[in-house]
């Protein structure tokens, strides 16, 4: 198969499904809006159901509503004939996705679903086939021509039945006003958890680590304890404990280039006052923009009285690993 022939099958595949998705545009209607009210009103949970590459699209579409705020998992519906049945309760609601709309393994379930009176929403791309007539609300899913040559495998019809999924997961998800943290407490362990719920008190220095002198410390001692506490700088904080101001290892070369005498010299004469700060309560995302817009490598944790509480380096918040 030369290139050019290549990159045309390519390209047409990607037309084709464009073309289906953009079909489906026009059926986000009654319909869609009838089996959305279903989810919402569900007090149970969403059971996703399907064969073969339904299936397969089915466990996405499971994933992602569950990822969004509705409660959801799928179920194989030839093991459900054969004892996973009990895992769907009389509170829950099923989606069954069947292109044909008439696979046995999906119809087998219909008897049983409709005697627990467990309500069902149809993912179909035949409107009179027996899975969506026994269906209460009918999605379809209806694709002129796969963009598999031979019309056979499943491709545009795959498609369209997971961007209808993704459909529903969005006007769900906007109808339960589900948030960005909300979606965070859902992923903790992936990196979009991690920037949107660790704080800066999950990850900073703090207690005897804080490194601390006085505004009457020589300079020559201040660099004594910036070197045991290993953060290239240290607070400075007044008799009731408010900070003052920091020095860092910026400073040092500051006043070495105004020819300052280091043995003599206070922390009141050469620290900087006013340093960026933030509170316990800050994102560490957050912090650590704060910490790239000015070009420095660490901020002081204060709390509401002003009082350092703690200290966050940029290390701590790569280790974390919030990017």
């Amino acid at each position: 198969m030369t290139t050019a022939l290549t990159i045309q099958a390519g390209r047409r595949t990607v037309q084709m499904e464009t073309a289906a998705v953009k079909a489906l545009e026009h059926r986000i209607d009654d319909d869609f809006h009838k089996a959305c009210e279903l989810i919402l009103t569900c007090k149970g949970r969403v059971i996703v159901s399907g064969m073969g590459k339904s299936g397969h699209i089915g466990r996405k579409i499971a994933a992602t509503l569950a990822s969004t705020g509705t409660p959801s998992f799928f179920v194989h519906p030839g093991e459900a004939s054969h004892g996973d049945l009990g895992m769907i309760t009389r509170q829950d609601l099923v989606i069954a996705i069947s292109n044909s709309g008439s696979s046995a393994e999906v119809l087998t379930l219909l008897p049983l679903l409709k005697r627990l009176g467990i309500p069902m929403i149809s993912m179909t791309g035949k409107a009179d086939s027996p899975l969506a007539q026994s269906a209460d609300v009918n999605l379809d899913i209806a694709v002129e021509t796969e963009a598999c040559p031979l019309n056979l495998a499943p491709t545009s019809s795959t498609t369209v039945t997971l961007v209808m999924g993704d459909a529903l997961a969005v006007a769900l998800l906007e109808a339960r006003g589900f948030t960005a943290e909300d979606f965070a407490f859902s992923h903790p362990g992936g990196a979009l958890g991690r920037q949107l719920l660790l704080k800066v008190q999950d990850v900073m220095h703090k207690g005897e680590e804080l490194p601390q002198v006085s505004p009457q410390t020589r300079l020559s001692q201040a660099l004594l304890e910036m070197t045991s506490k290993g953060f290239g700088m240290t607070t400075v904080v007044d008799n009731s404990g408010q900070l003052l101001g920091v020095f860092t290892d910026g400073d040092l070369r500051r006043v070495i280039d105004q020819k300052v005498e280091l043995d003599s010299a206070t922390m009141s004469q050469v620290m900087s006052r006013h340093p960026k700060t933030v509170s316990a309560e800050t994102l560490a995302a957050q912090a650590l923009r704060i910490m790239e817009d000015n070009k420095i490598t660490a901020l002081v944790v204060q709390d509401d009285q002003q009082h350092p509480i703690g200290l966050l380096h940029m290390h701590d918040i790569l280790r974390a690993g919030v990017i």
